[in-house]
């Protein structure tokens, strides 16, 4: 089943003192995957928005079979078969997956009562087809991130759309999960569906998708097949400039100073402990498969978590950390997974998500706050870490997954923690604001600042890490050195297909 599905001609959209979207036109075949790409700010979400009837464009048409149309609304969309699963899902935690797949429209008889037998075998059917199993009787918040991804999809399907919208579906997936979404998308694509497909992990590209589209300052710089490009010919196109090496040199020698090290840190009853050290001016990494106890052994560290024992020292004293407070007057900053949860206040300014832990430097005598001086800061702030912005007062939420990913830096940095710990530091963001963040974690190790980077992407830890912490069933199996941070050595140690893990 082919022929053009979608079309979208001389879409343009500007917001207040944004141009978002210039004329931008691109078109989607039926049993096609097509892929959007482009930096963060490129327009994506705004296509996406359009497509879906979330915004209406300023200019240009939607043809939909080849007829213009124009959609009111998401529901207009949905009416027309176009379904969207976006990053952050749309269930409600205590219903389970029936009652989600079926909401707001429910299946009622003469009576007005409920037909959940008939919605649950509707409900199976819809997973049979794209051959995933589901429990439909458990609360959706008790099942996995993937679980819930698909019962969007199973969602979706229930309204017989026919073309779907799959935007950075793979971001809180494992390995195995992907590879499974995959394998349900080549499968609607057989059946005539046409999805769009967004992700910044370009591998994800050239595996599943046939046709890409790439959107620069909101305009169509490209269209080709995955067949006719090469990786790094589409980031050239996406940013604009070549990217000859995301990863920065590491330096040829790292300092011998120590300015941490954990001992006996054990994050189950019972379970092995975990000894390492940290230096100054070098990047560790924790490396190792999900569930490992990499991000668990970091937020143990600075007290986020329990932990069944541990003895930290820093500056060569041993220091107590019993919670983040305390880890941060130790001098421990961190950027969570999660930044927009966990590491930002969205709707506070730059300004104040900079500040925030640290207003005693700028309160007077007389307790009131120098705002001259919290401004003053700031602004130097966004310019060392290259923060775009229009102004300290912009609210985190309207910035670039690369530029709140700074502005948490920025906070650490004001407080002058010595001692960072970057989990997943480059997740949701581009290549182009990654090799940003890199280039930023190279400069605060040459001033001195030590790192831990946690990390899921291997080539993100073999390229930046000047030593790796190899994690398995909740300890380090190995820290690896010099030649030995290879793809080979990680996962040897990571799937404990190694001989007997030695820790150092």
């Amino acid at each position: 089943m082919t022929g053009q599905l979608l079309r979208l001609e001389g879409i343009s959209k500007s917001f207040p003192g944004v141009k978002a979207l210039r004329e931008v036109s691109l078109e989607l075949d039926r049993g096609e995957i097509h892929a959007l790409l482009g930096e963060n700010g490129a327009g994506k979400s705004t296509i996406i928005k359009i497509i879906g009837g979330i915004q209406s464009p300023d200019e240009g048409r939607i043809l939909l079979d080849g007829e213009e149309c124009r959609f009111s609304s998401y529901r207009d969309a949905i009416a027309r078969g176009i379904g969207i699963v976006f990053q952050e899902f749309s269930l409600v935690p205590d219903l389970d997956a029936v009652d989600n797949i079926f909401l707001g429209r429910e299946m009622r008889d003469r009576f007005g009562l409920s037909r959940k037998r008939v919605m649950t075998e509707r409900a199976r059917a819809l997973f049979e087809r794209i051959g995933v199993s589901i429990d439909l009787t458990l609360p959706v918040g008790r099942l996995s991130v993937a679980e819930q991804q698909f019962i969007e999809i199973a969602k979706a399907l229930s309204l017989d759309v026919r073309i779907l919208i799959l935007d950075e579906p793979t971001a809180p997936l494992t390995p195995n999960e992907a590879a499974l979404l995959f394998r349900v998308m080549r499968q609607l694509r057989d059946e005539g569906i046409g999805l769009f497909f967004v992700s910044h992990h370009l591998d994800e590209i050239f595996e599943v998708c046939d046709r890409i589209t790439i959107l620069r300052d909101g305009a169509n710089v490209g269209l080709t097949r995955v067949d006719d490009c090469t990786m790094d010919q589409l980031v050239e196109v996406m940013v604009g400039r070549r990217i000859e090496n995301s990863f920065p040199a590491k330096p040829s020698t790292v300092p011998d100073k120590v300015l941490l090290e954990a001992r006996d840190l054990s994050i189950h009853d019972g379970g092995p402990k975990s000894h390492f050290d940290l230096r100054e001016g070098e990047i560790l990494g924790f490396a190792g498969l999900v569930g490992s106890g990499r991000t668990e052994t970091a937020l143990a560290l600075i007290g986020a978590i329990p932990c069944r024992g541990k003895q930290v020292t820093i500056g060569g004293k041993i220091t107590a950390i019993d919670g983040p407070a305390a880890a941060l007057k130790a001098g421990i900053g961190i950027l969570p997974e999660n930044r927009k949860a966990d590491g930002l206040i969205l709707p506070f300014s730059i300004r104040d998500n900079i500040s925030i832990n640290n207003l005693p430097k700028y309160t007077r005598k007389s307790g009131w706050i120098d705002r001259g001086l919290e401004r003053e800061t700031t602004l130097t702030l966004m310019r060392e870490l290259q923060i775009k912005a229009p102004s300290e007062e912009t609210p985190a939420v309207s910035l670039s997954g690369g530029n709140q990913q700074k502005v948490v830096i920025a906070r650490w940095l004001n407080r002058r923690s010595r001692v960072l710990v970057f989990d997943e530091p480059t997740r949701g963001i581009d290549v182009g604001a990654k090799a940003e963040i890199y280039r930023l974690m190279r400069a605060l190790t040459a001033e001195g600042y030590a790192i831990i980077m946690i990390s899921s992407e291997l080539p993100e830890v073999i390229g930046m890490c000047d030593r790796v912490a190899v994690f398995h069933r909740g300890a380090i199996s190995r820290i690896l050195e010099g030649a030995d941070i290879n793809a080979e050595e990680v996962m040897r140690h990571a799937t404990a297909s190694a001989p007997t893990p030695v820790q150092h």
